[in-house]
């Protein structure tokens, strides 16, 4: 099973379809082509297992420029959650930006996502809010949240 492959497991399981969040095969796969762009996938455990096969339990997809890091996405399948695991994927993800001397992280997400507090727990903060930025699956709208946290 390669990364995408990996990533699009615990995204199908992860992702509820009302939110309109999840990426496509295609979305994730031409991503990972891009100069800067990287996935870490783990298994159950928290390992590292981007360049090996085994069952992925999460992922999250970066890209960084110019001394900046993007979190695009990041998810921990359902029957994995409550384990730590999202905390070292971000735990993870600060430490190859670290390596590639990256001085802030941003994120993006939509104003009802519960992972606010993960994000607030290892160190991010709200820096700005996009008014009505979401569409949803029924047509709603909601506000974007941005977050940073310097490393």
């Amino acid at each position: 099973m390669n990364v995408v492959d990996q990533i699009m497991a615990v995204m199908d399981a992860a992702f509820e379809p009302q939110w309109g969040e999840k990426w496509t095969r295609g979305q994730i796969a031409d991503s990972l082509l891009i100069p800067g762009t990287d996935a870490i996938v783990i298994d159950g455990e928290g390992n590292d297992i981007t360049a090996m096969h085994g069952t992925a339990a999460g992922f999250a997809l970066s890209r960084h420029a110019a001394g900046e890091e993007e979190l695009l996405l990041i998810a921990v399948h359902p029957q994995h959650r409550r384990k730590g695991l999202g905390r070292g994927l971000i735990e993870m993800l600060i430490c190859h930006a670290r390596a590639r001397r990256t001085t802030h992280i941003f994120l993006q997400m939509r104003s009802n996502n519960p992972a606010t507090h993960l994000y607030e727990a290892v160190g991010f903060t709200r820096i700005g809010m996009r008014s009505a930025y979401y569409r949803t699956a029924d047509g709603s709208r909601l506000d974007a949240i941005t977050f940073a946290i310097s490393i």
